[in-house]
């Protein structure tokens, strides 16, 4: 569990830009706006951040496992080889989003935008991807 709650993050916000390698796991982020802050190597393991505004966020190697990011903006994000399994991206925007060597395995991606979503050696094995937008990726 992480040691930080909301409020202190909302303080921690107003001084960095980066925050790589921070421990918000279990932490309750809904609806927050991150975006443009370097999470790279952050621990979000369990973290809610639902509705959150998360556009070009850099995740990269994170631990999101069983997060649940359901309707989060993420366009643009940086999220190569990052941890998703058991995620939960319902709905979300993962337009141009770096999802390259992400781990996705059993990862709720129904009603996502993918458009533009780099998934090169992404794993997907038992995702779940009814009603995701698949359009034109690289």
């Amino acid at each position: 569990m992480s040691p930080f709650t909301r409020e202190q993050l909302l303080e921690l916000l107003q001084s960095y830009t980066s925050l790589a390698g921070i421990d918000l796991s279990g932490v309750n982020l809904e609806s927050i706006n991150l975006s443009g802050v370097n999470l790279n190597s952050a621990n979000l393991w369990g973290a809610r951040l639902t509705g959150a505004h998360l556009e070009g966020v850099d995740l990269s190697r994170a631990n999101l496992h069983y997060a649940n990011l359901s309707g989060a903006d993420l366009s643009d994000a940086k999220l190569s080889e990052t941890d998703l399994s058991g995620a939960s991206l319902h709905n979300a925007n993962l337009s141009r989003v770096d999802l390259s060597k992400a781990n996705l395995t059993g990862a709720n991606l129904e009603g996502a935008d993918l458009d533009h979503a780099d998934l090169h050696h992404a794993n997907l094995r038992g995702a779940r991807l009814t009603g995701a937008s698949l359009g034109a990726h690289t």
